[in-house]
């Protein structure tokens, strides 16, 4: 009989990210056709940049939970769409990262598994780090 596990917890890319960067993505091709002015160029790179930035939205659409944990371990996102469990044995320290940049304060979660680190901002979490942290390290048996 295996003992109860606690309910599973997800945090994922908050819906605005996604339509952000798709928006962005049309303003560039926008852009480069009113620069363009008969020169190819300026589309090219306008259009370039959008295929990247429109990629990026996809991935956020396709993979929306960055990170999941429950009694087994946790769950985060690989490569461009996939996924990744490892178990709480695996995982050797959940830490946020505090910099200061140019009067900015960022903060990443790192997920020390020994041989990966994996690290997630705001954006990708939809929550402060430290936040997430805790409950991270409160989910572990």
């Amino acid at each position: 009989m295996h003992p109860p596990t606690s309910p599973a917890r997800q945090w994922r890319v908050p819906p605005a990210v996604p339509a952000v960067k798709l928006a962005g993505a049309v303003g560039l091709v926008a852009l480069g056709l009113l620069l363009a002015d008969g020169d190819p160029v300026p589309l090219a790179l306008a259009v370039a940049a959008a295929v990247g930035i429109a990629a990026w939205a996809v991935r956020d659409l396709l993979a929306p939970v960055r990170l999941a944990v429950d009694a087994d371990g946790i769950t985060v996102v690989r490569g461009y769409a996939g996924r990744r469990h490892l178990p709480w044995e695996a995982v050797e320290a959940v830490t946020v990262d505090r910099r200061t940049r140019f009067g900015l304060t960022g903060e990443t979660l790192e997920i020390d598994a020994g041989e990966t680190l994996h690290l997630l901002g705001r954006a990708d979490l939809g929550a402060p780090p430290a936040e997430v942290a805790e409950a991270v390290r409160a989910a572990r048996p």
